[in-house]
């Protein structure tokens, strides 16, 4: 544990003084209990998957405390506290939340040794960045960047800094992902020649109507590096009066192409993930990539809608991405076919659930492929333990292990589905090159791996000495 935790408890009187930091000393101050033997953790963004899946998958791991809160509007700050200590008060630990509006000065308190950062997509590298300068361990939501420029900073500065790493690609961490892919890597469908990828889309729509600025939102830190903007409610997110309404909706930011790229990298940074763990193609990508999409003409929304792209790798393989096919991977080989997905589970009230057969989370063309045992030669996969993504994470702040996801495998994710967004928006066939990561002889494409970035903000404008 981080010497600065060693003196917690010592100091907490004169932290609560000076700077209104949580008093978090439960019943017994001494033991395995006690605050300084606790991971604490900053939760950045108290939004729909903050409150639904980070903060409640860090709140259930007795190694770790909560012990901060900070988002750009004043009311999930509030409601985020509320939760926190509404948790800690049923197990008789008094821990009262420290709030932030902006992340910076949150990072700056030495007691913090991890932050989980559940932001919209363009206000992911940033706070990644800042957090890995000041050495604090990070769980990030996926996709990891907006841009591939950002992602190979984001990387090379967390491996640099050493940093414990987990990326909110929850499947890694579900049995029935883990197991398709083991099969798929040990031969149980002979060779693998082609993987296809269902993933949603998006509707179009949303409100251009300008509207006041609500009170409680740091709007121009909310646009961060994007370029300036109109309000509008379908542009955040919701301002509802009861609790429910405000967090349960997909935000508007969510479809339009500043802060989101839409589902080639919201849905695809997972499945896309799951096809890399399979192929073993997790630190490289795709050679070349060809692309078509549908994308609005009009109303505020701005992502894609139907799609096909279609992605060769340097080992042979196709991956195959499109609107129709189910939601989930599948993995075709010489032998059979391994299909995986979600099944019926759901992280979000919105969440697509394949109809029909294809609802079964984890099937083969013959059953026995699944049920085949791995030999001691065999490639065994990371198995998270009890299945639980935020437990992985906190197991590797622990033990200073890799979790289940580097940044670098997040980012070669990431990258691919962003490749594949280009190869939507210009409509013809691109050659990358996965080592230098650019496109080879497209200066358009080469333009769209980066973005210009409003100052302050951006990982241009950050001091990263």
């Amino acid at each position: 544990m981080k010497t600065t935790r060693r003196t917690f408890v010592r100091n907490m009187g004169l932290v609560t003084t000076a700077i209104g930091f949580p008093t978090i000393i439960p019943s017994r101050v001494l033991g395995a209990d006690a605050p300084s033997n606790k991971i604490n953790i900053l939760q950045i963004g108290c939004g729909r998957i903050g409150r639904g899946m980070d903060m409640p998958g860090i709140l259930r791991q007795d190694a770790a405390r909560l012990v901060a809160v900070c988002d750009v509007d004043s009311l999930r700050v509030a409601d985020g506290k509320e939760m926190v200590e509404g948790h800690y008060k049923k197990k008789n630990i008094d821990l009262k939340a420290a709030t932030y509006g902006d992340y910076r000065e949150a990072l700056q308190h030495p007691d913090i040794d991890a932050v989980s950062i559940s932001t919209p997509d363009h206000w992911h590298a940033e706070p990644v960045i800042a957090a890995a300068l000041l050495g604090k361990d990070i769980y990030v939501q996926k996709p990891l960047t907006m841009t591939l420029s950002e992602g190979r900073a984001v990387s090379d500065i967390v491996r640099k800094k050493n940093c414990m790493f987990q990326i909110g690609s929850q499947q890694r961490s579900g049995s029935q992902f883990r197991i398709a892919c083991e099969m798929v890597r040990n031969g149980r469908i002979g060779k693998l020649h082609t993987v296809k990828i269902g993933l949603p889309s998006d509707p179009s729509g949303g409100s251009l109507e300008e509207i006041p600025v609500p009170k409680n939102l740091n709007y121009d830190m909310w646009l961060g590096c994007t370029p300036l903007a109109p309000y509008t409610a379908d542009r955040v997110h919701p301002q509802a009066d009861n609790i429910n309404e405000r967090y349960g909706p997909r935000p508007g930011w969510l479809r339009i192409e500043d802060y989101c790229l839409g589902m080639i990298t919201g849905w695809g940074s997972h499945h896309v993930d799951i096809a890399h763990w399979g192929m073993d193609t997790e630190l490289t990508g795709p050679v070349s990539i060809e692309g078509k999409a549908e994308f609005p003409t009009s109303g505020l929304w701005s992502v894609h809608g139907p799609y096909h792209i279609e992605m060769n790798y340097a080992n042979g393989v196709n991956m195959i991405i499109d609107h129709k096919f189910p939601n989930g991977i599948r993995f075709e080989g010489s032998d059979g076919w391994i299909f995986v997905t979600r099944g019926a589970e759901r992280v979000t009230s919105s969440d697509p659930i394949p109809a029909g057969a294809a609802a079964k989370a984890l099937q083969a063309s013959n059953p026995e492929i699944l049920k085949t045992p791995l030999g001691k030669d065999d490639v065994r996969l990371h198995e998270s333990p009890n299945g639980d993504h935020h437990l992985d994470w906190i197991t590797s702040i622990q033990t200073r292990k890799p979790a289940v996801t580097s940044a670098e495998q997040a980012h070669r994710s990431t990258s691919a589905c962003i490749t594949g967004w280009i190869g939507m928006k210009l409509g013809r066939k691109l050659k990358w090159d996965p080592v230098k990561e650019k496109f080879e002889g497209d200066d358009a494409a080469n333009d769209l791996l980066s973005r210009k970035e409003r100052a302050p903000f951006g990982i241009g404008n950050m001091k990263k000495g």
